[in-house]
């Protein structure tokens, strides 16, 4: 017997016709005008101002394009095949929107800055929930990943106070160029770990040096990025999400200076404020100190963080959003 739900008949979501009555579209004009016109239905001003302005862009995409009907169903088969991409570990999804660099640009608008905050980079497909807790000093790496590296600095409000207990989540590829993820056989992870700043706001943890990438080329994307005639390489850099109460939350890397692929990230994350410089530090004894097992030399990084407040992050959106005469989710 099948397991399919035995019904009667087809069953409508409960919404009455339109009260007005539509023109049959006799023209290609007419198809967009009924759909703006029945958009302008929708309840929620910012959920109607969204998909009115979604709509309006669409439409005058496929008339400028002029799209054919074997285009549209390529494009249909290629969302169809960047979904099923998808995994618990990994986000096809987020890897189009960063290509397309739809993520950088949504990150930026959404986090504009002042008073010498920290500035915002794209947060990527790589983020799991199951890092370990890592104490002040420890390593996120396990031994054997990569050249080591030292990262350290204070994590300050804009008034230069310090912001005692804020998590801070960071993660990495190995010298592999791979996240912990993208390995089949990943039992536990590695390379990606969260801490909380001191008393002072002081953080440090042990890592290895992050090299360039490529982004998974084994999917819809990478083949999107061929067709485009696009590399699909990162430039080395370390992850960093920081998070504390009454603080706007910042997810950021740091990208460190020399990397041929600087200036044409495949997902455009890098910006100025973000490109660091790594010391090199020839010391077996102070490498030691700081937990390294070999001993010997380690790169030194190091960056201050600096968050906003929430009410500092929200006022700054919302002149942002006034100036540009954008209608927001907060407006009734």
């Amino acid at each position: 017997m099948s397991d399919a739900p035995q019904v009667k008949a087809a069953i409508s979501n409960g919404i009455a016709p339109p009260r007005f009555d539509l023109p049959l579209p006799e023209r290609s004009d007419i198809i967009t005008a009924n759909i703006q016109k029945l958009t302008e239905q929708t309840p929620n001003p910012r959920h109607r101002f969204v998909f009115k302005t979604l709509i309006k862009h669409l439409h005058q995409f496929v008339n400028e394009t002029s799209l054919t009907t074997d285009e549209w169903m390529a494009a249909i088969e290629f969302l169809t095949r960047t979904g099923q991409k998808c995994t618990e570990l990994r986000q096809e999804n987020i890897l189009l929107s960063d290509v397309l660099g739809v993520s950088a640009l949504v990150d930026s608008l959404n986090n504009p800055v002042a008073g010498g905050a920290t500035e915002n980079s794209v947060l990527g497909p790589f983020l799991t929930d199951d890092a370990d807790d890592v104490k002040f000093g420890e390593s996120i790496a396990s031994e054997g990943k990569g050249d080591y590296l030292y990262v350290e600095g204070q994590i300050l409000t804009t008034e230069g106070q310090p912001i005692p207990n804020a998590i801070i989540e960071t993660w990495e590829t190995d010298a592999n160029g791979f996240y912990d993820t993208q390995y089949i056989d990943r039992s536990h992870p590695d390379c990606r770990g969260r801490l909380r700043s001191d008393d002072n706001g002081r953080f440090g943890y042990r890592a290895v040096v992050p090299v360039p990438y490529p982004i998974p080329g084994d999917g819809p994307v990478g083949e999107l990025l061929c067709l485009l005639g696009r590399h699909n390489m990162r430039p080395n850099h370390i992850h960093l999400m920081v998070e504390a109460p009454g603080f706007h939350k910042l997810v950021t890397a740091l990208y460190p200076e020399g990397c041929e692929y600087l200036r044409s990230d495949c997902v455009f994350g890098v910006k100025k404020s973000l490109v660091v410089s790594l010391k090199d530090v020839v010391d077996d004894e102070e490498a030691r100190k700081r937990g390294f097992p070999r001993g010997g030399s380690f790169k030194l990084l190091q960056y201050d963080i600096v968050l906003l407040t929430e009410e500092q992050s929200a006022a700054i959106r919302a002149r942002v959003a006034e100036e540009s005469g954008i209608i927001t989710g907060d407006e009734k």
